[in-house]
């Protein structure tokens, strides 16, 4: 791989990186406004759980596909580059 595929490619995980870590931070800052809320509007009942839940699901998918998904993927890009060089 050229000096040149690799930083892009570095510059492509560090970005995705970057987008889950500000994912991670807007989830925070909005479930403490959704418990605020909850605790101000209806104090007996934990609606606000539902949002903490569903999107915390969806934060931990997107964690996984960042970084684990980059690991998966280069072992298939690899195993792909092996299958095509047979084939020559």
């Amino acid at each position: 791989m050229n000096e040149t595929r690799m930083q892009s490619r570095a510059r492509q995980r560090a970005g995705a990186k970057l987008g889950f870590y500000i994912h991670s931070v807007v989830y925070v800052l909005v479930n403490i406004l959704l418990l605020a809320i909850n605790l101000q509007t209806s104090p007996g009942k934990w609606w606000f759980l539902w949002s903490l839940i569903g999107w915390g699901v969806g934060l931990i998918c997107h964690g996984m596909s960042v970084f684990w998904g980059g690991k998966v993927l280069d072992r298939m890009t690899e195993h792909e580059l092996v299958n095509q060089r047979k084939k020559k």
